[in-house]
């Protein structure tokens, strides 16, 4: 379990300067927490710029600072990326442990993919490999659980890139699950929640994404590359439509318990 005392006591952890309010009758922008030089925050990031709010880009792994509260933000998001939470790299410790900062201030927080799997660990729970070697890679189905539907639901088939899941800590909720390799899709604690897949994920991103790491491709378990493109012609309407609902809610605090 995080405590949210340890996060405030770190020395020189965070960006201990005070942003400058929002002006009147402007929206708060959106933190977002990026792992690559060339990263970009995909459907998410656009959505929160065509709903009014500027996008606030950190990458701590390159010596970016992490805000000391979210006052001026309306959410936080940490992606994905090529390491493990599990790695003992400074930038993963310290964005790990920042996640306190959200819930303790009770401010939406989303984490995908690696943030995902950094709010498990911070709340206790375990990230592991399969045990046997199986990967996700590529359009997956998925349905929601009953605590699922009571957030409004999921859509039938997500994108996934990862070698690792999650082991849920007890205090978690169990939001979305599948048949396949890691049945932890997604969860919600307080006022986070974690999604293992990519519902960010945008045309060009697969096309990069699986141009760029064929090795990925030949992962047990791992689909085509001409699967992800279908896939992503047969499913992204879909996940789009849902993260434009969700992301509408999940600003407006609908999801914080």
């Amino acid at each position: 379990m995080f405590d949210a005392g340890r996060i405030r006591d770190a020395d020189n952890a965070f960006d201990e300067r005070c942003d400058p309010p929002v002006a009147p009758g402007a929206k708060k922008p959106a933190l977002i927490v990026l792992h690559q030089e060339n990263s970009n925050p995909g459907h998410i990031g656009q959505w929160f710029v065509r709903n009014g709010h500027r996008l606030d880009i950190r990458k701590p792994r390159f010596g970016d600072a992490l805000p000391a509260t979210l006052e001026h933000h309306c959410a936080a998001v940490i992606f994905g990326g090529p390491m493990s939470a599990n790695d003992k790299d400074d930038f993963i410790v310290r964005e790990t442990e920042w996640i306190s900062v959200p819930l303790a201030e009770k401010k939406p927080f989303l984490g995908v993919c690696l943030g995902a799997q950094m709010l498990t660990n911070l709340l206790g729970g375990r990230v592991a490999f399969h045990p046997r070697e199986d990967v996700e890679v590529g359009y997956y189905p998925l349905r929601a659980t009953e605590a699922g539907k009571d957030v409004g639901g999921f859509p039938d088939h997500v994108y996934q890139w990862h070698r690792e899941g999650c082991a849920l800590a007890r205090s978690m909720r169990l939001l979305a699950t599948s048949d396949g390799a890691f049945p932890n899709q997604a969860f919600a604690y307080g006022s986070a929640i974690g999604v293992q897949f990519h519902p960010e994920i945008t045309y060009a991103q697969v096309l990069r994404w699986t141009g760029n790491n064929r090795g990925r491709l030949d992962m047990k378990g791992a689909k085509e590359r001409e699967d992800h493109i279908a896939g992503h012609i047969a499913h992204a309407r879909q996940v789009q439509a849902w993260l434009d609902q969700f992301l509408s809610r999940f600003v407006a605090g609908a999801f914080v318990a």
